[in-house]
This record gives structure tokens, C-alpha cells and sequence, in this order.
């Protein structure tokens, strides 16, 4: 069988299962059966798969995920997110769309505590997109943002995404983690500026909130201090730790959910009931994230044994592509994929045949993983699955799809902007993990 029709085969198992329905890790698990049983020597390929389960996450590279999930879960349900919110509203009194302002920085601020691209855009389109739509905002002020602000969460750290994507490419975790500060705050800079200019020049898309001048100044800064800044001393201990190089990611990510631990007891807001519930949900979202390594793991080995691997880079290097060719083909790729597959399933299908092919080409692989997650976030914006879209469809039943989408268009634009300047000046994601390396 050619590596054509090996790809072929196991590609065409994967979309029947995914168009039956079949979740992410099961559809892989099922074509990862048949590859096993083909290419690795029917009974002996399955207990190789077996095998396979318990190396690929008996690694202590892929504890960080857990903790960045317990971190952010203690805080959502513990309600401390919502105070960070609320002080922020307070203290971005004077700018134009003032809500529309509130929901990227305090995006940006949640997605710095939890890492939860979904956790973050649910509580913001079900709280701060339903009022600002109730107070009259256009669409695309009241929800473009949240849902934008929502996907910062795959680059700033804690980023589970951005965890996973290194384990499985054997990229450096710590480089992906600190190389997404950059293009994430950039991106929050820029949706910040384009909010605050469309309130000024349009301003019917955000009627101007008359209590929002009601507050005295300790009104607005008091809250700041008190609910946001020691929370923001989380994300400080997490990314200034492995800056300074005296915690590996695993550590980092338990100094991070034991300080988040530490802040809901000081704020009296840990119970029984909340930290059961912030465990519980840990589980679950742990559990479904490394029954997907192991998927993943296994798919990759198939594709190399069976020679799939080897022939598609035969191929590349038939044709010869230059790196930069090669990496605009990939994110090109990946951002077609997001229109209709999930961030996962596109790191899953695409891990295996692009690292082995960024390493043959001699492309910096840090450089090229920013730049894949950037591409994934984007995946999770465009029409028509995105599933931040989707999200924000569920928060808010009375808008239709069709506006939603509208309301993304300038946020997707502003973050292939993003992309491409990457793309053209690699030094803007690769000076920070130069630092760690």
C-alpha cells in the first residue's frame, strides 16, 4: 500500500467518524485501531497501541495541565473572576464603549488566570455581551470582542493548548509558553484600540453609560487594587518564575494552583461545594485532554511505520520548497482546517506530518509552534464551526448566527495581521524564549 493510500485510508476513517458524531479522542482511537492492526502487525500492532497508552502520558512534562485547569477552575468557581471584572468596569470609567473595553482587558486578565479559551468567552458572553447588547451596543462591540479576547487564551499562559502542542511536537514547553506573551498581548492591544475607535467615531454602536461617572475616584481604584492586582500576582509568580529560570513549567503550574488556592481562602470565597465542583471539572478536562495524547501519540507512530511519513517528505523534497513556502503552506493548512474541525483534531492531524518536516527543512520549531497556535485560535473564530462561535451562539439565543459571525470578521482580520508579522519578523515571538533557552 503507497503512503498516498495510507493517508487516504486513515484520513477517510476519521471523517466518517467525525461526521457520525463520534467526540475528538474516540474517532482517533478508532482509526488508530485499524492502523495498528494493518501496519503494526494485527495482535501484536494492538498491543503495541496498549503500550503506547501508558508511555505517552506516564511523562512529567504533561502534569502543567492539570494545575493550569485546577488554577483556572478555582477561580472561576470561587467567583473571584467575576470581582476582577467588575473592578476593571469601575476603573475604565472614560473610554469610549467602555463595556466593550472592560470585556478585552478583563478577556485578557481571565485568560492570564485560567488558560480556558471556551471557560472565558461563556462567562463573558453570558454576563458582559448580554448587557451591553441590553444597553443598546452594536453586535459587533458587544460580542466580536468577547469571543476575540476569548481566544487570547491558547498564546498567554497558562495555556493548556500551548502545553499540549509541546508535548506532542517535543517542542520546549516553557519557550511556548513565554514566546505567547507577545503576540497575545499584542493582539489585546489591538482589539483594545479598535473598540475604543469605533466607540469614538461611531458612537451609536456604544451609547455612553451615564452611572458609569458616578463612582469617586477611591470607588474606581480601591476594587482595582483589591481584586485585581493580587490575582495578577499569579500570573507574575507563574511566567516570572520560569523567565528567571527557577521552575520548569510543572512547577510553575503548581505554584500557580496553589497560590490561586491560597488567594480564593484569603478571600474567603473557598467552600466545600466550590472546591469540590473546581476538582471535579479538573478531572474531566484533564481526563479528555490525555486520552487525546495518547490518540495522538500512537497516530504518529503509525503514519512513521507504515511509511506515510517518509514518502510525504520524499515529496517535499521532490519539490523543494523554500522554509518559508513550506511554513505559509502549513498555516494555510491549518487555517482552512479550522473552518470546520475543532483546535485539537487540527493539532492532531497536522503534528505528525508538519514537525517532521519543519526539522528536515531546518525551520525554528518554536518560531513555527507560536505561529500554529495563533493559526488554531483563529480556527476557533472563522466560519462556519468555529467553536468560539458556537459558544457565543449558546450565550446569546436571540442573535442570529449570521450577525455573530459578522461581528468576528474584524477580530479574524486583526489576528491574521498578527500572524503575518510573525511570519515576517520572527524576532517578535522568538526574543523572550531566546531568554529561557
Amino acid at each position: 500500500m503507497s503512503w498516498l493510500e495510507i493517508i487516504a485510508l486513515l484520513g477517510g476513517v476519521l471523517a466518517v467518524l467525525f461526521a457520525i458524531g463520534t467526540p475528538v479522542a474516540l474517532a482517533f482511537l478508532g482509526a488508530n485501531l485499524i492502523g495498528a492492526w494493518l501496519f503494526l502487525g494485527s495482535g501484536a500492532g494492538i498491543e503495541q497501541l496498549v503500550r503506547n497508552a501508558s508511555m505517552s502520558v506516564n511523562s512529567f512534562s504533561l502534569v502543567p495541565i492539570p494545575l493550569f485547569v485546577l488554577m483556572g477552575e478555582l477561580l472561576f468557581h470561587c467567583g473571584l473572576a467575576y470581582r476582577a471584572i467588575e473592578a476593571i468596569e469601575r476603573l475604565l470609567h472614560r473610554l469610549p464603549a467602555r463595556l466593550g473595553c472592560v470585556s478585552v482587558v478583563g478577556g485578557t486578565a481571565f485568560a492570564a488566570l485560567s488558560g480556558s479559551s471556551i471557560a472565558n468567552t461563556a462567562l463573558l458572553g453570558g454576563t458582559l455581551s448580554q448587557e451591553m447588547l441590553r444597553r443598546g451596543y452594536s453586535t459587533t462591540l458587544a460580542l466580536g470582542p468577547v469571543m476575540a479576547v476569548g481566544g487570547i487564551a491558547v498564546l498567554i499562559p497558562p495555556s493548556t493548548l500551548a502545553v499540549m502542542l509541546g508535548s506532542l511536537s517535543g517542542i520546549s514547553i516553557t519557550q511556548l509558553l513565554i514566546g505567547g506573551l507577545v503576540p497575545g498581548l499584542l493582539m489585546a492591544a489591538l482589539f483594545l484600540l479598535f473598540v475604543i475607535l469605533t466607540g469614538h467615531f461611531r458612537p451609536q454602536s456604544a451609547p455612553r453609560d451615564a452611572t458609569a461617572s458616578s463612582y469617586t475616584l477611591a470607588e474606581r481604584i480601591v476594587p482595582f487594587l483589591r481584586d485585581v492586582v493580587p490575582l495578577f500576582g499569579i500570573f507574575v509568580a507563574v511566567i516570572g518564575s520560569m523567565l528567571a529560570g527557577i521552575a520548569t513549567p510543572t512547577e510553575a503550574a503548581g505554584l500557580g494552583a496553589f497560590a490561586a488556592l491560597i488567594a480564593t481562602a484569603l478571600y474567603r470565597k473557598l467552600s466545600w461545594a466550590a472546591l469540590v465542583k473546581a476538582m471535579t471539572e479538573t478531572a474531566k478536562v484533564s481526563v479528555s485532554i490525555l486520552f487525546i495524547i495518547v490518540a495522538s501519540t500512537t497516530f504518529s507512530q503509525i503514519l512513521s511505520f507504515s511509511g506515510a511519513t517518509s514518502g510525504m517528505l520524499q515529496l517535499i523534497n521532490a519539490v523543494d520548497p523554500t522554509p518559508m513556502t513550506l511554513i505559509v503552506c502549513m498555516l494555510l493548512i491549518l487555517l482552512v482546517l479550522g473552518c470546520f474541525i475543532d483546535q485539537i483534531s487540527m493539532m492532531m492531524i497536522t503534528l505528525p506530518i508538519f514537525m517532521p518536516l519543519a526539522h528536515a527543512a531546518g525551520i525554528e520549531v518554536v518560531w513555527l509552534g507560536l505561529m500554529m497556535l495563533v493559526a488554531i485560535e483563529l480556527g476557533m473564530l472563522t466560519p462556519p464551526f468555529g467553536i468560539l462561535l458556537m459558544v457565543m451562539q449558546g450565550a446569546s439565543r436571540s442573535v442570529p448566527l449570521v450577525s455573530i459571525y459578522k461581528a468576528a470578521a474584524p477580530f479574524i482580520l486583526i489576528e491574521i495581521g498578527v500572524l503575518i508579522l510573525m511570519l515576517m519578523v520572527p524576532q517578535l515571538t522568538l526574543f523572550l524564549p531566546a531568554l529561557v533557552r
